[in-house]
């Protein structure tokens, strides 16, 4: 049998190098997880409501799907239903009446940013000035002042937080999301992941969809039956 032989120094210098590694990874890695743990405990997000009551906030969040909006509000408004809907600055500018219909129906209006993009890769300054055009978008079609950000795909970052709470802003996440965009999504697969998870003061994430219309019927009767009212964001944050 060959037996290698390992010089003293030779070792000691791999096992240095190794321990180098293993340091400089995990102080990575704790840098990482604390700068994620900041934000996500930060009092200015919100990924469910501060309200301890029955209460279940529905969201919708709008970049698209302008054909399926009409009936969405036919059907919140024969169950006495207002939620909050975040538009995106660009799809109001281009979409000022259905905006107007949206907002005259006793929903809240949210910012969404101006465009749809990943907000987290965004530096200070570029989330700032998305917010702030939807932000004057908005406020120009409707003469209202939305108080409540969400950024798209729940993408979001330190400066983010910070150029959101500057701008008055509180950001909102949720708690149950219907996945809805999803291309598999079907009417049973959304209405089974909101009403398998309903809790106090949650936040439920949806689009405009044809699924999430066949789906919200069915959604709305079961979370009726268990005791909880439906309602915008602004009933769970105090």
């Amino acid at each position: 049998m060959k037996i290698i032989y390992i010089r003293y120094k030779s070792l000691l210098i791999v096992v240095l190098i190794v321990f180098v590694i293993l340091l400089i990874s995990s102080l990575l890695f704790l840098k990482m997880g604390n700068r994620s743990q900041e934000t996500f405990f930060n009092d200015d997000v919100f990924y469910k409501g501060n309200v301890d009551d029955n209460i279940i906030a529905f969201t919708c969040n709008v970049d698209w799907g302008n054909e399926y909006i009409p009936t969405m509000l036919e059907i919140f408004k024969k169950n006495d239903i207002k939620i909050t809907f975040f538009v995106t600055g660009r799809w109001a500018d281009k979409n000022s009446e259905l905006l107007k219909q949206i907002y005259d129906n006793g929903h809240e209006i949210g910012n969404h940013g101006y465009t749809h993009r990943d907000y987290d890769k965004l530096s200070y300054e570029q989330n700032k000035s998305e917010i702030l055009r939807a932000d004057q978008v908005i406020s120009q079609t409707l003469k209202y002042k939305a108080k409540y950000f969400a950024p798209p795909s729940g993408a979001y970052n330190d400066s983010t937080v910070r150029a959101a709470k500057e701008l008055g802003y509180n950001v909102i996440m949720w708690s149950i999301d219907t996945i809805d965009w999803r291309k598999d999504s079907t009417k049973d697969k959304i209405i089974n992941r909101v009403i398998t998870k309903p809790h106090n003061s949650a936040i439920v994430l949806m689009h405009p969809k044809e699924e999430t219309i066949k789906a919200l019927p069915t959604i709305i009767q079961s979370l009726t039956e268990k005791g909880y009212k439906i309602g915008c964001v602004s009933d769970i944050v105090k």
